[in-house]
């Protein structure tokens, strides 16, 4: 299910239980059983720790990431077994997403400028679906970075003797323990340890777990079912909907 589909299911379930009035605006109501009780957020990535996967190459853009025709699916359900699709397919199954090693891998580490090109969501979304929890690379395009926190996968950036160093150490031992820390601001793997950047915006939003927009309005979901029930307009979009 797609971050705008979370989002529609969500008031969907919230304001289905409000009181339907098309006179006047509906009177408080009292919270539902069914509804979240605290505003404790669930959503904090702080670290991630795992296998990885070396993907050398700049510029590598959303169209190689996820294809045109794969666009058209209605949730992104299914997506990751599509990542790469065309690379995969030319290089025979000598891709990196292909080769058994590096099956199960939590972490992408790239290089420069990586998700360049169109500014689809599928493909953040392709790389988490297939399992992708972090990415490491010497930069990434804008959109790509703004979508990938949208959907809680971060991208931290590191300088190109890194990537290339982390990339050489993955590939010399595909099972070694990856740790990405964004308190420390730091990734090691085993012996090797370095910087990693990523604005302070994004570093906050993801360590307090704010990037979840569906998990922030569920938090709240008493204080909006209440600000919902004095809106007439809401009320008559249930009816009207009825």
């Amino acid at each position: 299910m797609g971050k705008i589909e979370k989002i529609f299911f969500v008031y969907f379930h919230i304001f289905k239980r409000l009181p339907i009035s098309p006179i006047s605006p509906s009177p408080p109501i009292s919270p539902s059983p069914h509804l979240p009780k605290t505003t404790i957020m669930t959503s904090e990535v702080k670290l991630v720790s795992g296998s990885a996967i070396p993907l050398v190459g700049n510029d590598i853009d959303t169209d190689r990431i996820i294809p045109a025709r794969f666009l058209k699916c209605v949730t992104f359900d299914g997506l990751g077994e599509h990542a790469f699709a065309d690379d995969r397919k030319a290089l025979n199954g000598e891709h990196p997403f292909d080769l058994p090693q590096y099956q199960g891998a939590k972490i992408l580490v790239v290089n420069r400028n990586f998700g360049c090109g169109s500014s689809r969501e599928h493909a953040p979304q392709a790389i988490a679906k297939w399992g992708i929890q972090a990415l490491i690379g010497e930069s990434f395009a804008e959109i790509f970075f703004g979508n990938c926190v949208a959907n809680g996968v971060p991208c931290v950036t590191v300088d190109q003797a890194t990537a290339k160093k982390l990339q050489e150490l993955i590939a010399a031992n595909p099972k070694v323990n990856v740790t990405l820390n964004l308190e420390t601001m730091q990734v090691q793997v085993g012996d090797f340890s370095a910087p990693i950047s990523i604005g302070e915006g994004a570093r906050n939003m993801f360590v307090s777990g704010s990037w979840d927009a569906c998990g922030q309005l569920v938090a709240q979901a008493e204080k909006v079912q209440a600000t919902a029930a004095k809106l007439p307009y809401v009320n008559w979009a249930i009816t009207a909907a009825n």
